[in-house]
């Protein structure tokens, strides 16, 4: 109670800064007190300066962007966001995350651009394309990722500093296409077979679950699927091709 009581305090004096703040304070005073609660986060890292607090702020903000992104807020895309996060962070914790967000966070405009760049410098390469990953998962939920959400997390992705074809690799496990197995290897469909098997090596070395231990099981689970689809890719190939 004493960090959403601190938390709105610092919205009160500081806006959307101070909410934060109050919030991480009111964490603090909380485990001061005798409440001893494990924050569990996903970036435990050197150079993080992302919060376990401002990260699930800012990642439920940059999710709720994609989900209205079309117009329409689907439950199923609401639903996997709050599993997710169940999953992750616990109920308690989660739904705590979901106060904030809605009692604070929600009423005022959220910019993709202040959040991505408080992201983009607290964060490694490679846990800021599973959040791209992530989106695309939360637009995926109601079976269909339309162009206006691919639109938004494309804007998301410039803003976060991902390249192109890692976007595009991200976008093809999400697509079903004649060149889903190339985009996914991040190479052409006239790629010879060597440059194939190269390619795969590149992906592996990128995306190997072992690069994400520092991450909270949930969402090493998600980069695992990622894992996943480049070996598929790269088994498909494989069999088109013979070799």
């Amino acid at each position: 109670m004493i960090r959403w009581i601190a938390a709105i305090i610092g919205y009160a004096f500081f806006r959307f800064p101070g909410a934060i703040l109050g919030f991480l304070l009111g964490s603090v005073f909380e485990n001061m007190g005798g409440k001893k609660r494990s924050y569990r986060t996903i970036f435990n890292q050197p150079r993080g300066q992302v919060s376990p607090a401002e990260f699930e702020l800012n990642l439920l903000s940059l999710a709720s962007l994609v989900i209205k992104a079309d117009g329409k807020v689907s439950q199923n895309e609401l639903d996997y966001v709050r599993k997710y996060f169940v999953q992750a962070y616990g109920k308690e914790h989660a739904s705590a995350t979901f106060k904030v967000f809605n009692d604070v966070i929600k009423k005022r405009q959220i910019s993709a651009l202040n959040i991505c760049t408080l992201l983009r410098q607290g964060m490694r390469y490679e846990s800021r394309l599973q959040i791209i990953h992530f989106l695309f998962s939360v637009a995926n939920a109601d079976g269909h990722v339309s162009e206006p959400e691919v639109s938004e997390i494309n804007k998301i992705n410039g803003y976060l500093g991902i390249n192109h074809r890692d976007f595009e690799s991200i976008k093809a496990m999400f697509f079903s296409n004649p060149d889903r197995a190339y985009k996914i290897l991040e190479i052409d469909n006239t790629a010879t077979d060597t440059e194939i098997k190269k390619a795969y090596r590149i992906m592996v070395k990128k995306y190997h679950p072992d690069k994400l231990v520092h991450m909270d099981e949930v969402y090493r689970n998600g980069a695992e699927d990622k894992f996943r689809k480049v070996q598929e890719a790269y088994e498909q190939l494989q069999k088109e091709r013979g070799f």
